[in-house]
């Protein structure tokens, strides 16, 4: 089958870690190595290639996110930045306040943290509780400008009700903003069914992509309301235009691309969607489902083991979170600092051990491999 060729992965490991950064696909690292050489010899003398590979980049996303248009979407170098272009876009009032989850990476915390210089209030909601999307309308009120939550959340893998938040933020003039980052590439995505005003995320998890490129998707009525920080050359209407003296920014999402366009990122991450378009992003979900379900049901047949993640099909998606009963902090470090060594790629969250195996991945050797691992001792 052809995705194992894609996938030609170091028969010594277990690659359990796509939550964290994902594996590229062969026809990624082919794309970079061929950008490369044809830098080598020809430079630039192909550059309307290039910008051709841009705009393909900029449909993929499209697609993937549902956006109306590809006018939409910006390219970013991650998600810290698409984030701070919101947080420091919006013009904000004192007693404003901005309503998340407790649970959040840094990314979507400390940026939304950062503003309360200017009197804005972040109000974290446990969503540790039966209904989590209830816990945080609960501390929604008049002043409330902006909801900023995970689609998935990063260590304890609880997947969100987007489109009931988003609902709620549409009947009550809230910006809605969703981090993407732990679902797209993994699990289907509609910006515009949930009502999404932004969707941020770094294409180096599930979508297969390498570090510094991001996806920045922006409501044309709510990128209105950002101001921009950043200029250059790339963020005006008529971007090849050097002489023109007078300009303006792009109506486009481009406004928030000051300069040049990582090129290398773009050739990698085009490719990778192309592959996941190939599945098709049904399948996809499906494969990847299916993977996080057969952990979860691994994780409950063991009584030494404790999940994190929630069980509920409707509440996780290929994040799988769990504990080993008995063994402290210190001695789940150790444990997944042995399984990292033994090959179990996996991660070291929420006080236990996260695996997020992808749509390709392959189980038939993991059970052996924890088994003969986990029995070292672990202090």
């Amino acid at each position: 089958m052809y995705i194992d060729a894609e996938f030609p992965l170091d028969p010594e490991l277990v690659y359990l870690n796509h939550a964290a950064v994902g594996v590229w696909p062969r026809r990624t690292a082919d794309a970079i190595k061929a950008f490369a050489e044809q830098n080598m010899v020809r430079g630039a003398a192909d550059y309307p290639q290039w910008l051709k590979t841009e705009r393909e980049l900029r449909g993929r996303l499209r697609r993937l996110v549902n956006a109306a248009s590809a006018d939409d979407i910006a390219l970013c170098k991650n998600t810290s930045e698409a984030l701070s272009l919101i947080a420091y876009g919006l013009d904000w009032q004192a007693g404003d306040n901005i309503v998340s989850t407790s649970q959040e990476f840094p990314s979507n915390r400390i940026v939304w943290e950062s503003l309360q210089g200017q009197g804005v209030e972040l109000r974290p909601a446990d969503i540790s509780v039966d209904d989590p999307e209830a816990a945080m309308i609960a501390l929604c009120d008049e002043n409330t400008r902006l909801i900023s939550v995970s689609s998935v959340q990063y260590a304890t893998g609880i997947r969100m009700d987007l489109n009931r938040l988003g609902s709620f933020c549409h009947d009550n003039n809230i910006l809605f903003c969703v981090d993407a980052i732990q679902s797209l590439g993994a699990l289907r995505f509609d910006a515009q069914a949930c009502h999404a005003d932004f969707v941020v995320a770094d294409g180096h998890k599930w979508m297969l992509g390498p570090e510094g490129v991001a996806l920045f998707y922006s409501r044309a009525a709510a990128r209105d309301q950002l101001q921009l920080l950043q200029y250059g050359w790339h963020m005006v209407e008529r971007a090849g235009d050097f002489d023109a003296l007078e300009w303006s920014a792009a109506k486009s999402a481009r406004r928030f691309e000051p300069g040049s366009p990582n090129m290398v990122g773009i050739y990698a991450l085009n490719a990778s969607l192309s592959l996941l378009e190939e599945v098709g992003y049904e399948a996809v979900e499906n494969a990847v489902l299916a993977n996080a379900s057969s952990l979860i049901e691994w994780v409950q047949r063991r009584s030494d083991l404790e999940l994190i993640t929630p069980a509920n099909p409707d509440r996780h998606a290929g994040i799988v979170t769990f504990r080993l009963q008995g063994l402290d902090s210190a001695g789940h470090t150790a444990l997944y600092r042995s399984l990292m060594a033994g090959g179990l790629i996996c991660a070291n969250r929420a006080g236990g051990i996260r695996l997020s195996p992808h749509f390709y991945s392959d189980l038939s050797r993991f059970e052996l491999l924890w088994d003969r691992i986990s029995v070292q001792p672990h202090a």
